[in-house]
């Protein structure tokens, strides 16, 4: 079995060594994603005059999810093809909002889940960050891509 390992153009640079995505006998390994944005801001942050600071777990929720889907074009796949999704929360509070913009995409028939909250993600404006796996037979084959 062959595996094949990537970064993906217009997507922001991870922080750190490691692909956004790796393909390996059909499987598809998508690594941590945020609501970063390629120049290095983060949807779903707002910043006022006064330098209040708010966040918003739907706009990060939407655009993580958007990222996945961004990451899974790039190798021929889509969100239909998930099979599995962690969700990792720096607040169970903000549960609600996540779960109904998850609900937007995804149903019972989606891919599995598992949420859990942490203590912090690698930057303090950062609400939520999901890793997922995806499943397309033939993906990543001699010739398939």
């Amino acid at each position: 079995m062959s595996t094949t390992a990537k970064l993906v153009a217009g997507k922001a640079k991870p922080r750190g060594a490691f692909p956004h995505v790796k393909v390996a006998g059909g499987f598809i390994f998508i690594s941590g994603t945020s609501s970063r944005l390629p120049d290095n801001s983060f949807a779903g942050v707002e910043v006022d005059e006064m330098g209040t600071t708010n966040l918003d777990i739907k706009a990060q929720t939407r655009a993580v999810i958007e990222n996945i889907g961004d990451i899974l074009n790039s190798v021929g796949a889509q969100l239909s093809d998930l099979v599995e999704i962690s969700s990792f929360l720096v607040n169970m509070n903000d549960f609600g909002g996540y779960n109904q913009v998850y609900g937007e995409y995804f149903d019972e028939t989606g891919p599995t889940r598992t949420t859990v909250a942490v203590h912090q993600l690698p930057h303090p404006h950062l609400l939520i960050e999901c890793k997922a796996v995806a499943y397309k037979p033939g993906i990543g084959q001699k010739g398939s891509d």
